[in-house]
């Protein structure tokens, strides 16, 4: 079994999206573990501001095999792939990390680069697996979000009820 970390976004019905995404996870994965939910700007384009969060869970699929399922479960909820990059979404599910794998793979890259670049993923990673370390950089997930840089700060955590359960 394998621990997995996924990003979550939403700017398009995001509270709808985000509720109905960690119900079709749960189906999917069984129990996660949920960070707080985050409200961020758009990154790359102008648009309404984004509601991000990161979840947990164990899985015995592989990792392409769990990429697959969340791209279904995107697709099954209006997800249109293609086109620009930065884009509204109704639904954006990333698998960032699968235990301490590093993947270089076409069409799939472990642990995710934005860990890194966007506070809107670190943030809430480090809120549920501070003490985990990155494969790559032997660094905690809460020390990395301790140095990231103030003006890197564009998550501001919300009162969001989830009300999922595990």
């Amino acid at each position: 079994m394998a621990l997995c970390f996924v990003s979550i976004g939403s700017n398009i019905e995001r509270e709808r999206n985000i509720r109905a995404a960690l119900a079709a996870l749960r189906e999917c994965f069984g129990p996660l573990l949920v960070s707080s939910v985050y409200e961020t700007s758009a990154v790359g384009f102008v648009g309404d501001p984004f509601y991000n969060l990161v979840v947990a869970f164990v899985s015995n699929r592989s990792p392409r095999e769990v990429a697959a399922a969340l791209a279904e479960i995107e697709c099954a909820h209006g997800r249109i792939r293609g086109g620009e990059r930065f884009t509204p979404r109704t639904l954006d599910l990333d698998l960032l990390l699968y235990d301490h794998r590093i993947v270089r793979e076409p069409g799939l890259r472990l642990p995710r680069a934005e860990i890194g670049k966007y506070a809107f993923v670190l943030e809430p990673l480090a809120e549920i697996a501070p003490d985990l370390v990155h494969p790559e950089t032997g660094r905690t997930y809460g020390q990395l979000e301790r140095e990231l840089n103030q003006d890197n700060r564009s998550a501001k955590r919300t009162d969001f009820p989830l009300e999922i359960g595990s």
